[in-house]
């Protein structure tokens, strides 16, 4: 501690021990020196500006225009100028002068000529007139007129003619199309019950033609209520005979008359394929098995079920028809096939049941 005391006593005495005179002492500016020094570089850098000033106009100035002491000329020496002037042409014009600005010539464009029609020369009268031997006088006013009428009749000619109806002949429906038009109104007439004006319809057009169409709305109308003999007057055997859905509501009239061997015989005339015709084989196979033709029956259902193994009421008319035949193994398999397709009807499905638990038993 006494030597760190010592150290700093001493540093104390040096700080305030006097300077002599003239001595330079560390942290001190002579005050008087820093302004003049200023000054004279201040007075250098801008004498050494004006010399870069004047050479770098001096370098930059046009060598085509020398500095020359201006002097008024002579009348003489101005003239010779002029002409001198008027006569030379200066190949580079100083950027200060420029000369006018010319003004915008407006340029006149042509009317483009057309692709199709270079040339348009003007048509006179003659040359619209049609064309004729070559006259050496020029066209009279007469021919100049009968030229223009010439042109009007073409351009009457030429223009579209509107549609008139007076001379179109008007085609004559053929029977098919008259008789499907007839029979789209008889249904509507029966939808509405009135079947007393369907009848009249229908008397109206049969009188022009056959009219299978007309006859078969009437017809099953009449049969669904009932009125079987009326049915038949408008289903003739000569007309039946060559339709057969017209065939099938005559056989189904007279079966509702209980004539079940005319139905028979009408439906068994000319049998139709199945395709397009099931109902009606349908119907000719019951008819069968209940005048006791079993044979044929099971003919017609086995056809039907070659068509469409999926119909459970037809696999049961087959194995009634063979089991009718005594052909028990062949009806037990039928009435198990048709037990198990769906959507066989309640009271069929039971017969079934029945008739399979007696041919077990049996």
């Amino acid at each position: 501690m006494s030597l760190l005391n010592d150290a700093l006593r001493a540093a104390e005495q040096r700080q305030n021990r006097p300077t002599p005179a003239g001595a330079y002492v560390g942290g001190q500016h002579k005050a008087h020196n820093g302004r003049p020094v200023l000054l004279l570089v201040l007075l250098v850098v801008a004498l050494l500006t004006a010399i870069a000033g004047s050479y770098w106009v001096f370098a930059n100035s046009s060598p085509e225009e020398p500095m020359v002491v201006e002097s008024q000329p002579s009348p003489d020496q101005a003239v010779q100028r002029d002409v001198a002037v008027a006569d030379e042409q200066p190949v580079n014009t100083p950027a200060e002068v420029l000369p006018p600005a010319p003004k915008p010539e407006v340029v006149k464009q042509e009317p483009q000529p057309r692709p199709a029609l270079p040339l348009e020369p003007k048509i006179t009268k003659a040359e619209v007139s049609e064309p004729e031997p070559a006259v050496a006088s020029s066209p009279t006013v007469d021919e100049t007129t009968a030229g223009q009428k010439a042109v009007a009749s073409e351009v009457e000619d030429t223009q579209p003619e509107e549609p008139s109806t007076a001379g179109v002949k008007h085609v004559p429906e053929t029977p098919a199309a008259k008789d499907r038009s007839t029979a789209r109104e008889l249904e509507r007439l029966v939808a509405r019950g009135n079947i007393t004006d369907a009848e009249r319809g229908l008397a109206a057009l049969t009188q022009e033609q056959t009219a299978p169409r007309s006859r078969y709305v009437v017809a099953r109308a009449l049969l669904v209520e009932g009125k079987q003999d009326q049915a038949l007057g408008w289903l003739p055997e000569g007309v039946a005979a060559e339709h057969p859905k017209l065939r099938l509501l005559r056989a189904r009239a007279q079966y509702a008359n209980s004539d079940l061997a005319a139905a028979v015989d009408t439906l068994s005339a000319s049998v139709p394929p199945v395709e397009g015709h099931s109902e009606y084989r349908v119907t000719l196979a019951t008819l069968l098995q209940q005048q006791g033709k079993n044979g044929e029956a099971a003919r017609h259902w086995a056809e039907l079920i070659a068509w469409d193994d999926s119909q459970g009421p037809w696999w049961v008319g087959l194995a009634i028809s063979l089991e009718a035949q005594g052909e028990q193994l062949g009806a037990a398999r039928a009435y198990r096939q048709a037990a198990e397709l769906p959507g066989l009807p309640r009271s069929l499905a039971d017969y079934v049941q029945r008739r399979l638990q007696a041919l077990r038993a049996g």
